[in-house]
């Protein structure tokens, strides 16, 4: 069976230009790729076909002798190349498929390998982001404050400004990957990348190292930083300090530094989203009669409260606008106190008998027990039938 003209295979004329051969092939591999055509056993075929019509017309000297001879220059006739795949073309015949397919490798997987062929071209890489955990008391996470840390990072070497070569040289193409940081290595009918083991992705080499960095372009240090913890923070808030992390490496951009606030528990306080619990103890007495006692407050002041006659341990009572300020704006939260009635420990003679003369007097002073033992007093009667 004779081949189709290679121009006839690509849908192009005669003359095309080497921009429209490379589009009118993308435009083919994408289409007729075996991947993408798994319902039609021609697919294979027909992208062989057009691979081989493009390692054919991308080459300058290959296209000029395709045009002039035909498919005849590729048959060992021509050229006085011999052999089967002769004319002085190698790889002619059948095309070089590794050669060709990369052309269009991340047109068609780039999404899945990461991104485009210029991924593995970058000169210098980003530094690190870098965290840092800070512990902060409930009054500064109530009051914000400014912090000073010390992070332990990577800065620009200051001997070769980043560059990594000795005396300020530019570094040099890698040999390796020719500059792309990638290697290409060709396994059946696909082509698969990886970094370049040379450069380590970054396309260029240090040929004359710079003795401070040893060709990284920075050092390690410890660095100094102020930090603004703004009022309103909790245990997980995030702050984001933009460039402040580590060094890129041979001149690239730095990384940021997140800082992650950790509040310590406090003696006092219990904190629930902007809201503050304080437990208070009251005494027997002045939960029966009733009173006024004095609270906290987060502010390092104190509020008097006001506590009702008869109230009962778990007894809560708002303060408006005593709780933590939100982050972002938008008030304040509310502070509650939570009674705890307290049992008299520790009584002296006296004491034990005022409290069994009360005993004998309170018959109507205790609701709830006495609800509840007359309930006790029907569930036994109904269990005897």
């Amino acid at each position: 069976m004779s081949k189709r003209d290679y121009y006839d295979v690509l849908g192009l004329k005669k003359g095309a230009s080497p921009d429209e051969i490379k589009k009118a092939y993308r435009t083919k591999a994408k289409e007729l790729h075996p991947d993408r055509n798994a319902d039609n056993p021609q697919a294979e075929n027909q992208f062989k076909e057009a691979n081989e019509a493009y390692e054919v017309l991308k080459d300058a000297d290959k296209k000029a002798a395709y045009d002039r001879y035909g498919h005849a220059a590729f048959e060992g006739g021509m050229g006085g190349g011999g052999g089967p795949r002769g004319g002085g073309f190698p790889g002619g015949g059948q095309g070089d498929f590794a050669s060709a397919f990369s052309d269009v490798f991340d047109d068609l997987f780039g999404d899945f390998m990461g991104g485009g062929r210029g991924g593995g071209r970058q000169r210098a890489a980003r530094g690190a982001d870098l965290r840092y955990n800070l512990r902060v008391t409930l009054e500064d996470a109530y009051n914000g404050l400014q912090k000073s840390i010390t992070v332990p990072t990577s800065v620009q070497c200051g001997s070769c400004n980043g560059s990594g070569a000795e005396g300020g040289a530019e570094p040099t193409t890698c040999p390796t990957c020719s500059g792309m940081g990638k290697v290409r290595a060709t396994q059946g009918f696909f082509t698969v990348e990886r970094t370049c083991p040379t450069c380590s992705g970054l396309g260029q080499i240090i040929k004359n190292p710079c003795n401070s960095c040893g060709g990284a372009g920075r050092v390690q240090k410890e660095r100094a930083l102020s930090v603004n913890i703004p009022a309103g923070v909790e245990t997980g808030t995030r702050i984001r300090l933009a460039g402040e992390g580590e060094a890129g490496m041979r001149g690239g951009p730095p990384g940021d530094l997140y800082i992650f606030i950790e509040v310590k528990p406090h003696d006092l306080f219990e904190r629930e989203g902007n809201a503050l619990h304080c437990r208070v103890p009251v005494s027997m007495a002045s939960a029966a009669l009733g009173g006024d006692i004095e609270v906290p407050t987060i502010d390092g002041g104190r509020s008097r409260v006001k506590i009702p006659a008869g109230s009962q341990s778990g007894r809560q009572m708002r303060l408006r606008g005593k709780g933590m300020p939100a982050l972002r704006g938008g008030g304040a939260g509310d502070m509650f106190i939570e009674l705890a009635v307290e049992t008299p420990v520790n009584l002296t003679s006296r004491q034990k008998e005022l409290l069994r003369e009360f005993e004998d007097l309170s018959e109507d002073n205790n609701p709830e027990s006495k609800s509840f033992f007359s309930s006790v007093k029907s569930f036994w009667d109904s269990m005897k039938g």
